[in-house]
């Protein structure tokens, strides 16, 4: 086991290597760049989200005029010496090839650098966001695979039943629904927008979190994040509910389940002492997938409607603002922790099952 976890540990090298560098030549191509976008805010033009940030490359001040030629657009009538400035403020005076493997050798040590248009250093960043997105990524997660599971269990043993047959349309319904969609359902109902302020409906801690007690700092942080992980799970279950419902009927028609009940055991020994270790597997399998899109890719529009300053977010503004030393950390943190979420998935099917080995097979 010890020789197949260091396998896959060295395997994650030329994979995030070949990630960033994909990522890296497709931003060479990309239509504009942190130059442009300066270039844009100095002559008023940029209605971006870079608007918002003080600080980085617009505190050059004004530019001296001059009839320079540029290739970049906006630059017309602006010293090419101002124009150098600006490149070599954001690293693009350096050939691309040197940037990117001085980017790999930087990223190797965790050194993201600094942000464009923050002027805050791209950990520092990623340290304040970082609890938003592991709370909602965690939390619904969890939420979604405690309600699938015994549903999906429940709906294998009843399967054609009234009870699997309106769990079905709950469960489809509720995987049709948005999650945006509803968490704007769940701030009218519920955060004060037209009936009941039970919840809060921006932050993830109260104001005065610093002076409550544990209990009370507990209790705040779960009032916060109750409608936000709520909005996020109602439609996430369902993939997860299916795929237990037909991985344990599956499970039961098998021959070894009649075996053990002829035998005499109980339908709950059968159920959990047999067809639950083999259903469990490919239930498994797809945690790591859901784990990760809900730590970044589905969190985007949560976060907005309920003020939440997280990764998805951070990353959106990012990109817009063409921030690319934020972009890149992100991305390659994503990477990284996918790899190690899919590895620790890998190591979680000897534990359901302790049949399976790695040691026999290829990486």
């Amino acid at each position: 086991m010890l020789a197949y976890i260091a396998r896959r540990l060295l395997l994650m090298i030329p994979t995030i290597f070949g990630i960033l560098l994909i990522s890296f030549v497709i931003v060479q191509f990309a239509p504009g760049g942190p130059v442009e976008r300066v270039l844009a805010q100095l002559q008023g033009l940029d209605s971006g989200a870079t608007s918002r940030f003080g600080g980085g490359a617009t505190d050059l001040g004004s530019a001296a005029q001059g009839g320079g030629d540029s290739r970049y657009r906006g630059a017309q009538g602006l010293d090419p010496k101002f124009i150098a400035e600006l490149e070599k403020q954001f690293g693009f005076d350096k050939p691309a090839h040197e940037r990117f493997f001085l980017m790999v050798k930087n990223y190797a040590m965790f050194d993201f650098g600094r942000s464009y248009f923050r002027d805050t250093p791209v950990l520092q960043l990623i340290k304040e966001k970082l609890p938003v997105s592991i709370s909602l990524g965690l939390w619904m997660t969890l939420l979604s695979y405690m309600i699938s599971i015994p549903l999906g269990i429940r709906k294998a043993v009843h399967d054609g039943t009234r009870f699997d047959t309106w769990t079905s349309a709950v469960v489809i319904i509720g995987y049709a629904i948005p999650s945006f969609l509803f968490a704007i359902l769940l701030i009218v109902l519920f955060a004060g927008g037209s009936f009941w302020q039970l919840f809060p409906l921006r932050g993830l801690f109260s104001e005065n979190f610093a002076e409550l007690s544990w209990p009370q700092k507990i209790l705040d942080y779960a009032w916060h994040i109750t409608l936000p992980v709520v909005s996020m799970a109602i439609g996430a279950f369902a993939t997860a509910t299916f795929l237990t419902k037909n991985s344990f009927l599956e499970e039961i028609r098998k021959q070894y389940v009649q075996t053990a009940r002829m035998k005499g055991l109980t339908e709950n020994q059968v159920l959990y002492g047999h067809v639950f270790r083999n259903a469990m597997l490919i239930v498994v399998s797809g945690f790591p997938g859901a784990f990760v899109s809900a730590f970044f890719t589905g969190s985007l529009l949560i976060e907005s409607i309920f003020s939440l300053d997280g990764l998805g977010l951070l990353s959106f503004e990012s990109i817009v603002n063409r921030d690319y030393p934020v972009v890149f950390a992100n991305l390659y943190i994503f990477a990284l922790i996918g790899l190690i979420v899919n590895l620790l998935s890998d190591l979680t099917y000897t534990w359901i099952d302790p049949r399976i080995d790695f040691e026999t097979r290829e990486v």
